[in-house]
């Protein structure tokens, strides 16, 4: 028995499709890239700014400590007037003004070239902690944008899998209608109707909440993503050995802090072995003192301006400090063993997440061809059970089943695609590789 056609869509049902369809091909031409996101990101994410301040103040530091080993210079002054009251036998009255000019330039320091590596170390651990926050920074970004991504085609699989079933429910409805279906197909076909119904209500919901998190990421509202390029081939992992990414890994930022901590607490002994050493500085003065009153004559001197100079040297040597400069000694070198300690745990942490990442990255990437292969297969099952069903030979049931497997591999196989590009990203982080070229590498993959 031939089958009755089904009946045409309205103009109306016509019209609204084509107005969605406009709409979505204008919501993608001004769609954006994951490499503008990102730099919306950097103007906007407020621990990266933090973090870029941080690196500035380091900066300043180094200046600071470079101020120990220049000369410096102060000027001071006093004034004083002294009277008698009530009047005696004597002097009364005494006015004096001095002013004075005074100058250091050190000689001799130990301390000081501990001091200034010090800061251009702590410069460098700033710089550090800004790569970390950045590199951070790119993750979350691209991770929000392929979370949106991946909510919009589970909504799309979702929906079409909806209309699906509400074609294989019109014509369970027509069967019965004629008499070649039983009232269980329908039934089964409505069921699956409301579930698939939920699903995309479901679906649309959670990409509204994605977006929102991708919005208060990269500080703008309505930020579209970017699809990725069809056909989609994800580029291979290289270099394709855990062992050459934990390698590259000790220069990351996470290590090179850890690396430059060690170095700040060796140069913390020196400054307390330093502390028991003399200091050598030549120092000047320039002054010029004013007397007047009846109290200066009486004592002998005369009114007028007095003038004095002078320039020498001034050592200084700590002989007893009561054990604060054996015990401090004592303390940072306690502190060098545990910052060594750091450095260990922070290789060892670093290569443990990279060596998981790669494996999470090498299984996904194997998940993705799997999941393409049952996409296709997948396509050819829903055909045959489509033909089977017309000729007799298959249920509604079996069709119902064959296109939810359809759509829901579709729907797995975009999240895995997007889940490896993450990861990919992921893994360069934890190497402490990860870089604005990277982001350039995705952006290739993305719809231009």
């Amino acid at each position: 028995m031939t089958l009755p056609l089904p009946k045409p869509l309205p103009l109306r049902a016509i019209t609204v499709a084509a107005l969605l369809a406009l709409g979505a091909l204008s919501q993608q031409a001004h769609a954006q890239s994951l490499k503008a996101l990102v730099d919306a990101a950097r103007g906007y994410d407020a621990s990266f700014q933090g973090a870029k301040a941080s690196a500035d103040a380091a900066r300043y530091r180094i200046q600071q400590a470079e101020a120990g080993r220049n000369p410096s210079a102060a000027l001071g002054g006093e004034a004083s007037f002294t009277n008698t009251d009530p009047p005696q036998v004597g002097p009364k009255n005494a006015t004096n003004l001095g002013v004075n000019l005074t100058g250091k330039y050190p000689l001799y320091n130990r301390s000081t070239g501990a001091i200034v590596d010090q800061a251009t170390r702590g410069y460098e651990v700033a710089q550090a902690d800004l790569a970390l926050v950045e590199q951070d920074l790119i993750v979350r970004v691209a991770q929000a944008y392929f979370d949106v991504l991946g909510a919009q085609d589970a909504l799309t699989a979702a929906s079409a899998n909806k209309k699906a079933i509400a074609e294989q429910l019109a014509s369970a409805k027509r069967n019965f209608e004629v008499g070649t279906a039983t009232i269980t197909d329908t039934r089964e076909a409505q069921a699956r109707f409301d579930l698939a119904t939920a699903q995309e209500i479901a679906a649309d919901n959670d990409l509204r909440s994605k977006r929102i998190v991708l919005d208060q990421v990269v500080g703008q509202t309505g930020a579209v993503p970017r699809g990725l390029q069809l056909p989609v081939n994800l580029p291979n992992l290289a270099p394709d050995t855990p062992d050459t990414w934990v390698s590259r890994s000790d220069e990351g930022p996470s290590v090179r802090k850890a690396r430059l901590a060690l170095e700040i607490a060796r140069l913390e002994s020196e400054k307390s072995r330093a502390a028991s050493s003399p200091t050598l500085d030549a120092v000047g003065r320039l002054g010029g003192n004013y007397a007047s009153g009846s109290a200066v004559t009486a004592s002998g001197g005369s009114d007028g301006l007095t003038r004095t100079a002078s320039i020498g040297l001034q050592f200084s040597m700590p002989l007893y400090t009561g054990g604060a400069v054996e015990n401090r000694l004592k303390e940072t070198i306690a502190l060098e063993v545990k910052s060594r300690n750091d450095l260990d745990f922070a290789r060892r942490a670093v290569a443990q997440q990279t060596r998981q990442i790669w494996f999470g990255v090498q299984s996904g990437q194997a998940g993705v061809k799997a999941l393409e292969a049952a996409e296709s297969s997948s396509k050819l099952a829903l055909e045959a059970t489509q033909l089977g069903y017309k000729v007799g030979v298959r249920v509604n049931l079996d069709v119902l089943n064959a296109q939810t497997q359809l759509f829901s591999t579709q729907r797995d196989l975009a999240k895995a695609r997007y889940d490896v590009m993450v990861n990919g990203l992921r893994l360069r982080q934890a190497a402490g590789v990860l870089s604005a070229d990277d982001v350039d590498e995705v952006n290739k993959l993305l719809v231009r």
